[in-house]
């Protein structure tokens, strides 16, 4: 495939650049490429398709401020970062196109940066990915508030009866907004799994 031309417009939103770069080359090929740099795919292959997956407006020169290729402006978790923003936004196939792009996600859940494992999770979430739950269970611990709401999250939709207990223990979070979260998903799993038991723990 010949290199891309950068987007037209940087200012329009994520989601409608990523859908412009399926426009053109094909969702397949843009899940392609985001696996790739979900699995830590050096960027350098990649480098015309990442003003796509991120809004910005790199500068050509690779020593200068900002550039693509400068790791100390942008750490190897940020290509993986935008490689999992770019599935979010992507992939729109259901039921899974590929299992390839689904076995990605749940490795991206171990992520040893919050940034692609959050978007990992909001990938499983809307594609009901079930190799989700068991790395979804360890991330309720996560120190970050915002992932341990998107963990629950993810239990809520892949979980099981064996992760009805990680669920509930979230009621008592630390911070208010996941133990909304998380009270949302008791009710949800307390009619997914026929448990009204479960429903007198919001009383």
């Amino acid at each position: 495939m010949p290199p891309l031309d950068p987007p037209h417009d940087l200012t329009v939103p994520l989601r409608a650049l990523v859908a412009g770069l399926v426009d053109e080359v094909g969702e397949a090929e843009v899940l392609r490429r985001c696996v790739a740099l979900l699995d830590g795919a050096p960027r350098e292959e990649h480098l015309d398709v990442l003003p796509h997956l991120t809004g910005f407006a790199f500068p050509p020169d690779p020593r200068a401020d900002g550039a693509l290729l400068s790791r100390s402006t942008w750490a190897d978790l940020w290509p993986r970062a935008w490689g999992a923003r770019g599935i979010l936004h992507a992939w729109t196939v259901r039921p899974v196109p590929d299992e390839e792009v689904a076995a990605a996600v749940v490795r991206g859940l171990g992520d040893p940066d919050w940034r692609p494992a959050e978007a990992c999770l909001r990938v499983a979430v809307r594609h009901e990915l079930s190799g989700a739950a068991g790395p979804a269970t360890l991330l309720v611990g996560h120190p970050l508030a915002r992932v341990r709401g998107q963990a629950v999250r993810c239990l809520g939709v892949v979980g099981d009866t064996e992760h009805v207990d990680v669920v509930v223990g979230l009621l008592d979070d630390a911070d208010p907004s996941v133990r909304r979260i998380a009270a949302g998903v008791v009710a949800r799993v307390a009619r997914r799994l026929d448990r009204p038991d479960l429903e007198r723990l919001l009383d």
